[in-house]
């Protein structure tokens, strides 16, 4: 299901009116346009299944052992508690089984999930299960680290934090690999 353009033209021209702007006035005549165009955008991964992005992958024979390791995948999603976006950075590490994928496929694994009305803690635990279960990997450990639209501009105004989240899976979640990854992901700084 694409998004409703119109419907969202229309709701947004309606909240400018609700605030006591007038949606027809210079320099707000485009914007519902524009926030249609941008939630498009904000929310195409709706329509897609991470789990095509990840069936192109490279058999390679006998478990690899070998740690794979993205660090600094930046992301944008859209917080479903107040439609603020949130702008982060993503770590995904991997211990391949039997296949690994091109590197190019864990950023766009991020970025479909992170393009859906969202919460961090569901994000990282959704790009650790579509990588889980894609890649059938011997373990699977993500770390988001963002800032929030509605921490920063409302209510606690907490403009210099952060929030980090992580997600494990298979051997990654034993503490001491997790550590081992966690400290080659702060030397990427």
């Amino acid at each position: 299901m694409a998004v409703d353009r119109a419907r969202i033209q229309a709701a947004v021209a309606e909240i400018l009116a609700a605030i006591g702007e007038d949606p027809a006035r210079v320099g707000l005549e485009s914007t519902p346009r524009r926030v249609a165009d941008a939630y498009a955008e904000f929310f195409a991964g709706l329509d897609q299944d991470p789990q095509e992005l990840l069936m192109d992958f490279v058999p390679v024979g006998a478990t690899t052992g070998e740690l794979v390791l993205l660090r600094d995948i930046a992301f944008r999603s859209v917080c479903e508690h107040h439609l603020l976006p949130f702008l982060g950075i993503a770590h995904v590490a991997y211990l391949p089984r039997d296949r690994v994928v091109g590197l190019g496929r864990l950023p766009a694994v991020v970025e479909t999930i992170a393009a859906r009305p969202q919460l961090q803690e569901r994000l990282t635990e959704e790009i650790a299960d579509a990588l889980h279960e894609g890649l059938d990997p011997l373990g699977v450990l993500v770390v988001l680290d963002a800032v929030h639209g509605c921490v920063g501009t409302r209510g606690p105004r907490q403009t210099a934090s952060s929030t980090v989240t992580m997600a494990s899976r298979g051997t990654l979640t034993e503490p001491t690999a997790r550590a081992e990854i966690i400290a080659l992901i702060a030397a990427g700084g």
